[in-house]
């Protein structure tokens, strides 16, 4: 496992393609309403992604056909947009994406009730999210990877619901994907040791019942097998030695 470790300088490269991905993100929220597609959203994001030169880091990544992952209800992850996809009362919507600004990339990710949600709903998404800012909070110099795993886990899994293993975090700065991979769960105290300089995606992906995830015939969309509704957020966080830095705040 080789873990870039990124200057000062490149690590301000990568907080202005933060800026951006997070006026991508702001620019979508007001759209996510019932009766608006996914390919509504998914046309703003190219619209914003293009007035600021940038370039959408999904689309065409291994054949992915957007810039926007868009991930309804019991979907967990890669889902596509479609205007076929009417967003209704009651839904929830999780939005990934990713740009490039400058040769850096920048991901994250946020999901979204629609209308009025159950409790049930409400309670995966401020879960799902507070998982995600407590595990921020641990990436810290002299830290160990999965301290970071271990806090999405344990706040999760108390809450009963499931933490999905098929899919993870991950290094991020000129390419989508470095090591090390970040797993939501994971045993305290084990791992690389934190260094200042890694940036990392890290990216809570959690069920409101079974952990278990499959893949449709389609090749991407990962859905929950027992069709409970999933929650997916994600920041790109710098390790500092002043502290956890999210490029994507």
């Amino acid at each position: 496992m080789a873990i870039m470790i990124k200057t000062p300088q490149e690590i301000e490269k990568m907080r202005r393609s933060g800026r951006v991905l997070r006026q991508v993100h702001d620019a979508i929220k007001p759209l996510v309403v019932a009766g608006a597609t996914t390919l509504d959203l998914e046309i703003k994001a190219n619209e914003v992604i293009a007035s600021f030169g940038a370039k959408a880091a999904f689309k065409g990544y291994h054949g992915f056909p957007a810039a926007l992952c868009t991930s309804l209800n019991d979907q967990v992850v890669h889902g596509m947009p479609s205007e076929r996809t009417v967003l209704k009362d009651g839904d929830i919507l999780s939005i990934d994406c990713g740009v490039i600004v400058d040769g850096f990339y920048s991901d994250a990710a946020v999901t979204y009730a629609i209308g009025t949600p159950t409790p049930q709903t409400k309670r995966l998404l401020a879960v799902t999210q507070a998982s995600l800012e407590a595990a921020i909070q641990e990436a810290v110099v002299g830290g160990r990877l999965f301290d970071i795993s271990a806090t999405v886990q344990e706040i999760c899994e108390a809450e009963g619901f499931g933490v999905v293993k098929e899919f993870v975090g991950h290094g991020i700065g000129k390419a989508m994907h470095e090591d090390p991979q970040v797993p939501n769960f994971g045993t305290r105290g084990k791992g690389p040791r934190l260094k200042a300089g890694m940036v990392l995606a890290i990216e809570p992906m959690i069920n409101a019942g079974s952990a278990e995830v499959k893949v449709l015939k389609d090749g991407w969309t990962a859905v929950t097998v027992d069709g409970s509704y999933s929650a997916h957020f994600e920041h790109t966080v710098a390790i500092t030695k002043d502290g956890p830095v999210v490029l994507t705040r």
